[in-house]
C-alpha cells in the first residue's frame, strides 16, 4: 500500500507542478521575483527530481503484470529512441515560440521556419515516442500509468499549445504560421531549398543525439537497473 501511495504523490506533485504554475498568474509572479532564468533554473530542477522520485517510484510500487515482458520487447525502444533524442536536440531553442522549448526571444517568422516545417512540436513528439516506446516492454500496472501519462500529456500537450498560438496571434498571422509549420510531415526533408538551409545546424543536432543515444545506451542498466539491449 505505501509502495501505491508513494507512486500516486509522486504522480500528482509532477503533474501538478507542470499545470498549477500556468493557473492564475503563479508563473508570472515568480518570473517577476526570480528572473526568467532563475525562474526555469529553479522550475528545472524541481522537475527533475520529481521525475527521478517518479521513476524509482513506478519501480517500487507492488508488481502487477498487464502483459508479460519478453526480451524482444525492448526494440521498441532502441529503435524508437535515437529519433527522440534527434527531436529533443533539434526542438531545443526551436524558431517557433508557440511551443515547449521554442525560442520566445524573437518574433517567429514564417519564411525561416527552421525544424518547425517539419513538426512545430519536436520536443512533446519527442515525450510521445520515449512514453510509447516504453510502454510495450513495461507491462506492469504502474508502468502502464506512468508512461500512459506521459503519452496522453504529451499528445494532449499538442492540441493545447496549438490553441495558446491561435489566441496569441491574428487570424492572419496564425494563418501563416500554420502554413509555414507542420504538426508533423516529413516533406521538408525531401525539400532541396530546406535542406540547403537547415542541413548544416542539424547535422551538427545529428551528432549531438547520437551521442546522447550512445551516453544512454551505456549507462541505462547502471541507472535504470535494466539492460536496454534486446538481448
Amino acid at each position: 500500500m505505501i509502495g501505491w501511495l508513494s507512486f500516486f504523490a509522486a504522480l500528482f506533485l509532477f503533474f501538478a507542478t507542470h499545470f498549477l504554475p500556468a493557473r492564475g498568474g503563479l508563473r508570472e509572479a515568480l518570473i517577476a521575483r526570480l528572473g526568467r532564468r532563475g525562474y526555469f533554473a529553479l522550475y528545472g530542477g524541481l522537475s527533475v527530481a520529481l521525475l527521478a522520485w517518479l521513476v524509482a517510484a513506478a519501480a517500487r510500487a507492488p508488481y502487477v503484470e498487464l502483459w508479460p515482458n519478453l526480451p524482444w520487447q525492448r526494440w521498441a525502444p532502441t529503435l524508437v529512441m535515437p529519433v527522440a533524442l534527434f527531436l529533443v536536440v533539434a526542438g531545443i531553442r526551436l524558431p517557433y515560440p508557440y511551443t515547449l522549448g521554442g525560442r520566445r526571444d524573437r518574433p517567429f517568422n514564417p519564411l525561416y521556419p527552421g525544424f518547425a516545417a517539419v513538426t512545430r512540436h519536436p520536443l512533446l513528439w519527442a515525450l510521445a515516442l520515449w512514453s510509447g516506446a516504453h510502454l510495450l516492454p513495461n507491462g506492469d500496472l504502474a508502468h502502464v500509468i506512468l508512461f500512459g501519462s506521459f503519452l496522453g500529456l504529451s499528445l494532449a500537450g499538442m492540441r493545447v499549445f496549438d490553441a495558446r498560438a491561435r489566441r496569441a496571434m491574428s487570424p492572419d498571422d496564425a494563418r501563416i504560421a500554420f502554413r509555414a509549420t507542420e504538426l508533423l510531415s516529413p516533406l521538408p526533408l525531401f525539400s532541396a531549398i530546406w535542406r540547403e538551409n537547415n542541413e548544416s545546424a542539424l547535422s551538427v543536432r545529428l551528432v549531438i543525439a547520437i551521442i546522447l543515444w550512445a551516453v544512454i545506451l551505456w549507462w541505462h542498466q547502471t541507472v535504470i537497473g535494466v539492460s536496454p539491449l534486446p538481448l
